[in-house]
């Protein structure tokens, strides 16, 4: 069974987005996590859970970054370089590391089966409905089900980025467009646009056990004649034109990204960028306009943007 490595950074609340974003940019396609306890706090006092066993959180100062690496060959190059991106960004901020940063082995299966408590049925817009594979639903009429199981890839339907893109689709999304996804992960945006009317749907990951995870979820949907899966680095090799892509990954892949993405839409066609945080809406609004994409509507939630943008004709 693979193991994997914890990764766990302790640092201040205003850079918290930003060091999960440098850990997601590494290679962190399962996410992180995010631990605030100014945020657990607030949820014991609510009264929103009836039975609570988690104690009060006495340093509120910190919070904790984690996530996941394999422990292959590419782990020393990832947390050198998460190492150096932390050197930066205090360079530019100032310091924002308590302590040194800590790492503990986690076997694949443990970690499989042990995350499975915190994800549950979730409504998503008007008609979406995520239903994990092991959880029972009974589906209402006009509701879109869709069955996941993320496992070891990117993409439970929770996080903010994906919520806004999966509502950004239902407000945009016409019966038999054409969609690329860039960055698929588990495969639920492609399974989304799908479940929504596409016509075709093209996936594309770099990372092979997202490649096997999305081809795993979307046969589960009975989706195979509508999705095609490949492995690839963002648009390379995904042929022809799309009435929409969706890159739901991180700003600066996004704006690297954008050079590619008006020969690959339509006339008219529509860009949904997500995975930015709000302070890099501005850099990739300037790098859009660069290559003559409009942006036409921004949501924001959770410190999250999704951008919707437009080919300029």
């Amino acid at each position: 069974m693979p193991q994997w490595i914890e990764v766990s950074i302790q640092t201040t609340h205003e850079a918290a987005d930003l060091v999960a974003e440098i850990m997601r940019a590494a290679g962190a396609n399962n996410g992180v996590v995010i631990e605030d306890p100014v945020l657990i706090n607030t949820l014991r006092n609510s009264g929103t859970w009836e039975l609570c066993d988690i104690p009060e959180q006495e340093n509120t100062e910190v919070v904790t970054i984690t996530a996941y690496y394999p422990e292959d060959e590419e782990l020393q190059p990832r947390l050198t370089q998460i190492d150096e991106d932390l050197t930066n960004l205090e360079t530019r901020i100032g310091k924002c590391r308590f302590g040194n940063t800590c790492f503990r082995t986690v076997s694949e299966q443990d970690w499989a089966n042990e995350w499975k408590q915190y994800f549950h049925v979730t409504h998503i817009g008007r008609t979406l409905v995520i239903k994990p594979t092991w959880e029972k639903y009974t589906s209402k009429a006009g509701e879109h089900i869709i069955e996941i199981d993320p496992g070891m890839a990117f993409g439970t339907g929770t996080h903010h980025t994906t919520c806004m893109c999966m509502e950004r689709l239902e407000k945009v999304l016409r019966p038999d467009m054409e969609v690329f996804d860039v960055g698929t992960g588990s495969g639920i945006l492609a399974i989304a646009a799908a479940k929504l009317g596409a016509k075709t749907v093209k996936a594309v990951d770099i990372d092979a056990t997202a490649v096997r995870v999305a081809i795993e979820n979307i046969a589960g949907n009975e989706l195979t004649e509508k999705i095609s899966v490949q492995q690839g680095d963002l648009l390379h090799g995904t042929e022809g034109k799309a009435d929409i892509i969706i890159a739901n990954i991180i700003a600066d892949i996004i704006i690297m990204l954008l050079q590619d993405i008006p020969g690959k839409l339509k006339s008219g066609g529509i860009f949904l960028a997500s995975g930015i945080i709000e302070e890099r809406q501005n850099d990739v609004s300037a790098a859009a306009s660069k290559v003559g994409l409009c942006v036409e509507a921004v949501d924001a939630k959770g410190g999250w943007v999704v951008m919707q943008m437009r080919k300029e004709d």
